[in-house]
């Protein structure tokens, strides 16, 4: 069979990649074109676009990029038809993926969604797009098929949460050092993960880095995005006592004591590993002042959303600076706030249930077909 894949952004890149690998071992001989990243890449198939080509966070910043994205979707269009595959499927990126599940599905193409937009927090009014345009769709959040089945009468399939597989298997792959590697000393590491994206990245990280020189007792490594250069970053480091790595931040969380992160899917990566956080969000002001009368929801990190508590601390806009981060960073450097977290992570892990969610979707598709 053939299936077209679209994945937007580095998370989409991890899930395409292990959904993939799961399809490939179910379906040898399929046949994947793919938008996505260098993870996708390793696994085979076709690669046509990168996501780093892609990726504009923020209304305004959609708005400057106009032009470009409706190129994009024009071309995604036309190699669609070109392929004819069997299966389209869509992996999160919803301001581009709808658009293209419209036109797809008006054109007969067999439709499916992996990973939900996250209408439940804002656009609601997109559900009447998704029963529509979409097939089947696959939710990775507990709540989600409440959302779904019981508000808006559309039955979904609850697949579990990729993010435990992707963890799991790498917590038992060999490593070589993580302090011999990087030539780091013997102090606890805070880790710094401020994005993928250029806009945030630039609007974080001098906040987190200026935090560094009041912790002397601990050593802080900055986990670089693999579609950025070091060049970037150096910019922003000059003279600030930190190590820098790249496409290893996996290996980073499994030796770190504590983390500053950016709201996104590493917050429940870093949460998966059992770090105690410090959840930081800083956007352009016009989009967060949109984003603000749009969204309703109590929190911006998917810890914080899945637990509908408040686990790990965010600061959000005009909180996120660095007196703030180094403030809440303390707490969760050792006592009764870092134990807390740290039950609270257990019981986070048993709501999103068991592994295998690759696995399940790739069950379903075959299921869909047959």
């Amino acid at each position: 069979m053939k299936y077209y894949i679209i994945a937007g952004e580095a998370s989409g890149d991890l899930h395409g990649s292990n959904l993939m690998k799961a399809l490939y071992k179910a379906e040898p001989e399929a046949d994947v074109r793919f938008w996505g990243g260098d993870l996708m890449q390793k696994e085979g198939g076709t690669l046509v676009k990168h996501y780093k080509d892609l990726a504009f966070m923020g209304f305004a910043e959609v708005v400057m990029n106009l032009k470009t994205i409706l190129r994009n979707i024009e071309f995604c269009k036309k190699d669609i038809l070109d392929f004819q595959p069997d299966v389209v499927l869509f992996i999160d990126y919803p301001g581009f993926n709808m658009r293209i599940a419209k036109w797809a599905k008006s054109l007969g193409f067999d439709t499916h969604y992996y990973i939900s937009p996250q209408i439940w927090a804002w656009k609601e009014k997109r559900i009447k797009a998704i029963k529509r345009d979409v097939n089947q769709m696959y939710v990775i959040l507990p709540f989600e098929k409440d959302f779904y089945e019981k508000k808006h009468h559309f039955p979904v399939h609850y697949v579990g949460h990729p993010l435990i597989d992707a963890i799991e298997a790498y917590k038992t792959f060999p490593h070589i050092d993580f302090y011999e590697k990087y030539q780091l000393d013997n102090r606890p590491i805070i880790a710094l993960l401020p994005g993928s994206r250029k806009q945030e990245i630039k609007k974080l990280l001098t906040e987190m880095l200026k935090v560094v020189p009041q912790f002397p007792d601990y050593q802080f490594v900055l986990a670089g995005a693999p579609s950025l250069p070091y060049e970037f970053y150096q910019q922003f480091i000059q003279d600030h006592s930190v190590k820098f790595i790249t496409n290893d931040t996996y290996n980073l969380l499994q030796h770190s004591h504590a983390a500053i992160v950016t709201s996104g899917t590493a917050t429940l990566e870093t949460a998966l590993f059992d770090i105690p956080e410090v959840v930081v969000y800083r956007a352009n002001e016009i989009s967060y002042q949109i984003a603000k009368r749009i969204i309703t929801l109590k929190y911006i990190s998917l810890v914080n959303l899945i637990m509908d508590e408040e686990i790990v601390k965010e600061l959000i806009q005009r909180e996120c600076d660095a007196k703030n981060i180094s403030k809440e960073l303390r707490k969760i450097l050792a006592g009764e706030e870092r134990a807390k977290i740290l039950k609270k992570y257990a019981l986070l892990k048993e709501k999103l249930g068991g592994g295998g969610a690759s696995d399940r979707v790739v069950k379903m598709l075959k299921i869909d077909r047959t």
